[in-house]
């Protein structure tokens, strides 16, 4: 699930610019009796729930002071701050200016705005985002030059509760709109309660690494659910990890430091909070703390014995033969996986990359790295796929990915069943007492609706050492679409999930007719699954005992192979039967060597397991 690209994002900030005076949520009832024009106020605007009493409306003079430019960008404007609050920890006493272009103030300027007051929701009103209080339309007078500006509240392990969020008002849809906020129970009212004003954070830890679209994570709490590498581990839907912050900077982007995960943002890092669709409370820093290497480094898994078979998983991330990543695939490959005996590679696109140009082999793609895995003193690969039909499997527009089996043919034997393509189904048959399949390679219910759009598994069987494994290379559709922890709805709905359920359904009949033909068949089935080990996804994959993932058997801190929003997470399974868990002596490694980090090659780990079939 990589992230957008560069010009997706510049993209929608466009769109957020052209309508942030008419994406708007429903109006909150209007405030009590009319109020003076000169007597409304920042903290009045903002309201004690999400939405402005004031939404719609026009006001007159409202006085702050300049906290914060944003003069770069298509969401052009200022952040301004009232210097005597109300007292009330629910109302903010900050609130963005949206100018449309590069703003006339300064910061420390005291000023006047007249304008509307917007409910702008980041992503239009059918995303799901909650919305930022803003006055558009603005008429700015400057009262006067170089004020004090008002002191940061402070953000820290002290202040943000422990609870991440409401539950949604049953009766508004799930929304947490209009309930009124409680900054010291939960930790979305309090960066609500905060929106628009200057925060620090003091001493943070990195726990998603620094992007090309200038932002990071930071966490306040580094104890919470903490990985052992510097991370803050997803473990469960209910447990979202109170203290992330997302870090933008308000200067250039040379200024941005290049962080990993597991560095520190040593002294303050101040700046106004905002919200946006790319990861929700974000401090927009002037002020950026000094980077502290915390010392991690990629990862090496151990080499396999003589007698056991290593199986690996890899999204390579829409890899093409116009990249310049094959050698540090290959690097990868061979250096920090070890030479794993098979391979599954996924996000192989075909030979022409994102060219829409009917083109479906990958031949070019997958030899350029058998080649450079050779150069990194790795073996030379075989490889085994299925073309899929132009199109068919989602993607990459013009990409058409597919899952890859790579194979050590010196260790592991392929056994090539003839007639595999994109639309046949391999089926199970018994040859000899034992099961097999009736095309190798092959794709698994390929017609079967569940993989509309998306990769259809690959399947194919291997002989190590006179048994014969079967081995299933997925790629599940991705969380596109699901509304983000921050959503306006509590809980966010994960909509991306019931295709997944389809797919997991599919996988897991499929490898119950190889057990049903022989007991104890060794079965893998491996790849990006697109969700979590605790989701009802692996839940149904696993139905039955028919399969089990491995993730499980690491310490529940070490359980991940990706980082989004913070948030380091389990996507990239390997789930085995009862005969390879039982007899196997399974050995796990969920190797780090890209999520973490600022450069990484892919945004996902690979995952390696090692038995004795």
């Amino acid at each position: 699930m990589p992230l957008a690209s560069h010009s997706a994002r510049l993209a929608a900030l466009t769109v957020a610019a052209v309508c942030s005076a008419s994406s708007l949520v429903a109006a909150a009832p209007a405030h009590a009796g009319p109020a003076p024009a000169d007597a409304v106020r920042i903290h009045d605007i903002q309201g004690a729930t999400r939405l402005s009493p004031y939404a719609g409306e026009q006001v007159t003079d409202v006085a702050g002071i300049v906290t914060g430019l944003r003069g770069h960008g298509s969401a052009r404007g200022f952040w301004m701050q009232d210097p005597r609050p109300d007292g009330d920890p629910a109302t903010s006493e900050g609130v963005f200016v949206f100018t449309g272009s590069t703003p006339k103030a300064a910061v420390g300027d005291a000023v006047t705005v007249s304008g509307t007051v917007s409910e702008f929701v980041p992503g239009g009103t059918e995303s799901g985002y909650q919305s930022l209080t803003e006055i558009v339309r603005p008429v700015v007078t400057v009262v006067s030059r170089g004020n004090e500006v008002p002191a940061a509240a402070v953000v820290s392990a002290d202040t943000v509760p422990d609870a991440y969020a409401p539950a949604g008002d049953a009766a508004e849809g799930g929304s947490i709109d209009r309930l009124a906020l409680r900054p010291d129970r939960y930790a979305l009212d309090l960066y609500e309660s905060l929106e628009g004003m200057a925060v620090r954070v003091d001493d943070v830890r990195v726990v998603g690494a620094s992007d090309p679209y200038t932002e990071l994570w930071v966490t306040v709490k580094p104890s919470e659910n903490a990985t052992p590498r510097g991370g803050t581990l997803y473990g469960s839907y209910e447990d979202a990890n109170t203290g992330r912050l997302q870090i933008q900077s308000q200067g250039r982007p040379a200024d941005f430091p290049g962080a990993d995960v597991g560095d520190t943002l040593a002294g303050t890092t101040s700046g106004p909070l905002d919200y946006n669709q790319f990861g929700g409370y974000t401090v927009v820093a002037g002020e950026i703390g000094t980077l502290r290497d915390g010392g991690v480094r990629r990862e090496s898994t151990r080499a396999q014995q003589e007698r056991e078979l290593a199986v690996a998983t890899y999204n390579v991330e829409n890899l093409d033969p116009s990249d310049d990543t094959f050698a540090a695939h290959a690097e990868a490959i061979t250096r920090d996986l070890r030479s794993p005996d098979i391979v599954s590679l996924e996000e192989i696109q075909d030979d022409s990359g994102v060219a829409d140009d009917g083109t479906v082999s990958a031949g070019a793609t997958v030899a350029r790295l058998v080649d450079a895995v050779v150069a990194a003193g790795g073996p030379r690969y075989d490889w085994r796929s299925v073309d899929p039909v132009d199109k068919a499997d989602g993607g990459q527009p013009g990409g058409n990915i597919r899952q890859v089996f790579l194979f050590n043919s010196r260790r592991v034997a392929f056994t090539d069943r003839p007639g595999g393509d994109a639309v046949t189904a391999t089926r199970v048959h018994k040859v000899r007492g034992k099961a097999a399949l009736t095309l190798s390679p092959g794709r698994v219910a390929p017609a079967d609706p569940a993989f509309k759009d998306s990769r259809k598994p690959l399947a194919g069987e291997f002989v190590f050492r006179g048994r014969t494994v079967v081995v299933i290379a997925n790629h599940f559709s991705s969380k596109g679409g699901d509304q983000g922890l921050t959503a306006r709805f509590q809980p966010p709905a994960r909509s991306s999930e019931t295709q997944r359920h389809l797919q997991a359904r599919a996988v897991n009949t499929f490898v119950k007719q190889v057990l049903a033909v022989e007991k104890r068949a060794a079965v893998i089935a491996l790849g990006d699954i697109n969700d979590f080990e605790f989701s009802t996804t692996t839940g149904l994959l696993e139905d039955g005992g028919a399969l089990w993932s491995a993730v499980r058997s690491l310490p529940r801190a070490e359980r991940y192979s990706y980082v989004y929003q913070g948030n380091s997470q389990v996507l990239d399974q390997i789930l085995v039967s009862p005969s390879v868990r039982r007899h196997g002596r399974p050995s796990y490694d969920s190797v780090h060597i890209n999520a973490e980090f600022r450069d990484q090659i892919s945004d996902h780990d690979p995952q390696v397991l090692r038995f004795r079939p």
